[in-house]
């Protein structure tokens, strides 16, 4: 197997001048490099710079990853590491084909090929665009190319040989300017007392968290950091911490004091595995080499095991003593595994170290220190021991030798014990070791080796404890509405008999209509609605009248009911005499010329309100009109409580007189109506504690609408009010997205997003006009505490409406953040994964559906975008089977005939 140096990047980093220390400010976005020029299919290095492009992208994260993780708590830094490690990984597949292709290309015999070298190199020593510090991401890739190079006598190798020795000169004079400042960044410890002078390095990683946030980084890769809940507990006593000899995992805290287990993973390497065998060989110190399967060799259909050039090196480790162990077939996170998978990746291993030592260790590590309940199981059905580990040092990420070793040094002293993760697959692990054995044994620490059943220094048995998080109690919602029937009476007129004709009115009602039964949960049975013809004058009033007899028998409006009216239609506005305006609604069957008999008069409106035996009233007027005064009630600081002694007799109205409703907007509704569905979706929440009031209403509905069109919407109590508020309770949302979610047109999110911009944020004081042409101050109320669960529920709705808009990066943050606050919201992990998926971030969506399934394994939907991410993604196989799990789940479901189709497709 050709070495894989993980941190060989793209040939277009640092400006000319190797080891000067200098900075370029690049006029190219980062990473940008020219394309080498070369006829010939057998010149096209395309591939190899594109495979390098995303090699520098990766060493960037990695490093933004590791800086200052110090502040991050223990599990935090760990799911940070695990990230950073499949970083790692991922770039070992793009190494190996490099390696590949550079091998084939200098062996090729084609006279062009030096060129095609050269002309790489001539962006390695000149290309624009990225610091200095970036060249230390390619010095083993460096040393590979030398090699390859040598192997050719030709006076053009032999130049190119001369020319990719001076670059590694230049390499290791980088290395040694930045040793103290890198070896400052990476230690993650308390400053000494004389700080170090990092501005170079400040600078680079200023410019790297420029590119990208730790944030990001994780939630590409499916981890999104909770918010803590409480401070971690202190660690406990060293006995407490020791699992027996006979448990499933060895933890580095285990061990007794100043003794240390040294570990490598993913090897054999055909290099540097041997010779880190040779320097642990002069500190007489034991170690285990946890193998990756695919690095010894393969197995064939029969599960016979054909042996390649790594297991030379296994053997020739085995024979000097050390032990062999196993790290998984290749590399996979098992976490996500499951069934023959999972199998083939614990045993397929232990097939092939079999086939190296029949008596192979019964050791095992995770990747990534990634396990589930099934691996674990299988772990104690092959006899097998999962082995973690308590010091990191970091050489996955790190660079700088000198670096690794004071961080592996300190994180020793800080813990007294442990097992320490090296890989045998760098350089730097390597030159870092001597540093790290010379201290250690110069402080009186042992080295443990495995005898087959434990650490034989060990002396006490294991350590450990069970982690567990608290189970999460259910909680109530902060408040109820304390409603027992919720009753409306509709009224939308478009074709009037003798009043010009409108156009969006029906639409209007009827969407209201659906709002408070599918979303608010009103009965179908207690939603009147009345159209056209039916909304003549008697009626809309006897709609109201039969209301008020229902009150009087069993089953009918009670004074714990709440009553929503809603009237969309022509209004209309008469001088009194007395000088007063007095404000109608205009019924189907209306004569203009004689409105005081054929309308009907807000004063029999107000007298109707009166009169209902309801608790809470709310009528909502989609007219233009003047002609009563509204007073307001008082604001209550004991809202939630109060609220269900006071009665509320409230109105919204769409605008003044001589004003127009404006009939444009989306979806075949009103300017007034859009916004008050708006709001009633959420957007009205003003303090975010799930319960939109009339007021809040009130407070979202008026200033947006004013924003957008000539209206001056009007709120205020009736009289007779005692300072209740009419009460909408917010469902939680449970659709989880998917390809048949519904998006708003583009007129509808073009008038949103101008509607929000004038929207009054939570707390915000909002003057409103009253019925009189007065004014009315409205202060939306204070939030109140709600619990976490609720605040992720409230994320993830916000977030659904987001979405929705196509505002896919506010939408993403909303989902973050439920995540944050609920770590296991399977809803908010598969939200989040479809928004990637719906801006093409395939990879990036499949890890969030899966999580989603992790967290929610019976939930049909997210098998079936994990299908369509794999799909899209142009894993097939792996596409197949998340479609198949969708049919096991739901054979009958809607997406059942799709899901079918793919299958057929693939």
């Amino acid at each position: 197997m050709k070495r894989k140096a993980f941190y060989l990047v793209i040939f277009a980093v640092a400006a000319a001048g190797a080891g000067s220390g200098t900075w370029i400010a690049s006029r190219k976005p980062a990473g940008s490099t020219p394309t080498p020029q070369a006829a010939g299919p057998a010149m096209n290095v395309s591939s190899i710079t594109a495979d390098m492009a995303r090699m520098l992208d990766a060493y960037r994260k990695m490093i933004v990853l590791t800086l200052d993780d110090d502040k991050l708590s223990d599990a935090a830094r760990s799911q940070t590491h695990a990230v950073g490690q499949q970083l790692f990984h991922e770039n070992q597949e793009r190494i190996a084909r490099v390696d590949e292709a550079l091998t084939k290309l200098l062996a090729s015999g084609d006279p062009r090929r030096f060129d095609a070298v050269g002309s790489l190199l001539d962006v390695v020593e000149s290309g624009e665009g990225l610091y200095d510090a970036d060249r230390l991401a390619y010095r083993e890739t460096m040393q590979s190319l030398l090699g390859l190079v040598a192997r050719d006598s030709s006076l053009p190798a032999i130049k190119l040989h001369k020319r990719v020795s001076e670059d590694l000169d230049a390499l290791a004079e980088i290395e040694r300017n930045y040793e103290k400042e890198i070896r400052a960044v990476f230690g993650r410890f308390e400053s000494r007392s004389i700080a170090l002078k990092r501005e170079k390095w400040d600078s680079y990683t200023t410019y790297l968290k420029t590119l990208y946030q730790r944030e990001r980084i994780l939630k590409d890769y499916g981890v999104v950091l909770p918010y803590p809940s409480k401070p971690e507990p202190t660690e406990p006593p060293p006995q407490a911490q020791q699992p027996q000899k006979d448990e499933a995992e060895i933890f580095g805290k285990a061990l007794p004091k100043k003794t240390i287990v040294l570990t490598f993973d993913d090897g054999p390497h055909r290099r540097y595995s041997e010779e880190i065998a040779a320097i642990l060989k002069q500190y007489n110190a034991p170690a285990v080499f946890f193998s990756v399967g695919r690095n010894i060799g393969s197995l064939d259909a029969k599960g016979a095991a054909h042996l390649g050039a790594g297991a030379d090196v296994s053997r020739k480790l085995k024979a000097a003593g050390y032990v062999l162990a196993n790290h998984s077939l290749t590399h996979a996170q098992l976490s996500k595994q499951s069934g023959d998978g999972l199998k083939a990746e614990i045993l397929g291993t232990d097939a092939l170290l079999r086939a190296v030592d029949p008596e192979r260790s019964t050791l095992f590590r995770f990747p990534y220190g990634a396990r589930n309940k099934e691996g674990m199981l299988m772990l104690a059905d092959a006899h097998l021991k999962s082995v973690m580990w308590n010091i990191d040092s970091l050489d996955w990420a790190d660079p700088v030798p000198s670096s690794i070793a004071d961080r592996v040094l300190r994180s020793v002293d800080k813990e007294g014990r442990g097992i320490i993760l090296f890989h045998d697959i760098h350089e730097r692990t390597v030159k870092a070791l001597p540093l790290v054995l010379e201290k250690l044994a110069a402080e009186g620490y042992q080295f443990a080796g495995w005898d087959g059943s434990t650490f034989k220094a060990a002396g006490a048995p294991g350590s450990g404890s069970a982690a567990g998080g608290a189970a999460q109690l259910p909680i109530q919602r902060a408040a109820a509405t304390g409603y027992a029937n919720s009753w409306a009476i509709l009224v939308g007129i478009d074709d009037y008999k003798k009043w010009p004709r409108l156009q969006y009115a029906v639409r209007d009602a009827e969407g209201i209509g659906q709002v408070l039964v599918q979303k608010f949960g009103f009965a179908p049975e207690r939603v009147i609605t009345l159209k056209n013809e039916q909304a003549t004058r008697a009626g809309i009033l006897g709609a109201f009248h039969d209301l008020m007899e229902r009150g009087k028998n069993a089953g009918g409006l009670q004074p714990n009911d709440r009553v929503f009216m809603f009237f969309a239609g022509h209004g209309a506005t008469r001088k009194l005499s007395s000088g007063r305006d007095l404000g109608y609604i205009v019924p189907y069957d209306a004569d203009p010329d004689n409105l005081a008999l054929d309308a009907i008069p807000m004063t029999e409106i107000q007298n109707i309100a009166e009169s209902l035996p309801a608790k809470h009233e709310l009528f909502v007027m989609d007219a233009c009109y003047s002609g009563l005064g509204l007073t307001r009630g008082g604001a209550n600081a004991a809202f939630l409580r109060e609220n269900g002694r006071r009665l509320g007799r409230q109105m919204l109205t769409a605008g003044g007189t001589d004003q127009l409703v404006s009939d444009g907007g989306p979806n075949g509704h009103s300017v007034f109506t859009w916004t008050l569905l708006q709001g009633l979706g959420g957007k009205a929440d003003l303090n975010g504690d799930g319960m939109i009031t009339a007021t809040e209403l009130a407070a979202y509905v008026a200033p947006a609408v004013s924003s957008v069109s000539q209206q001056t919407p009007a709120f205020g109590s009736l009289p007779g009010s005692e300072g209740g508020d009419f009460v909408f309770e917010l469902p939680e949302e449970t659709e989880f997205l998917n390809t048949n979610t519904a998006q708003l047109s583009n007129d509808a999110i073009a008038l949103n997003t101008k509607l929000d911009a004038k929207a009054s944020q939570p707390a915000a004081t909002v003057v409103v006009k009253d019925l009189q042409g007065g004014t009315a101050t409205i202060t939306a109320p204070a939030a109140v505490p709600v619990s976490s669960r609720q605040q992720a529920q409230r994320a993830n709705d916000h977030g659904l409406q987001l979405y929705k808009e196509k505002q896919y990066a506010q939408a993403e943050a909303q989902f973050t953040e439920a995540l944050k606050l609920r770590p296991n919201f399977a809803l908010a992990a598969n939200n989040l994964g479809f928004v990637f998926f719906k801006q093409d971030k395939y990879a990036e969506a499949a890890r969030w559906f899966e999580n989603a399934i992790k967290m929610d394994p019976s939930r049909a939907i997210a098998y079936m975008n994990l299908g369509d991410a794999y799909a899209r993604a142009g894993q097939g196989d792996k596409a197949k089977t998340a479609y198949k799990t969708y049919l096991e789940l739901a054979p009958s479901g809607s997406g059942a005939g799709y899901a079918k189709q793919q299958l057929e497709k693939l």
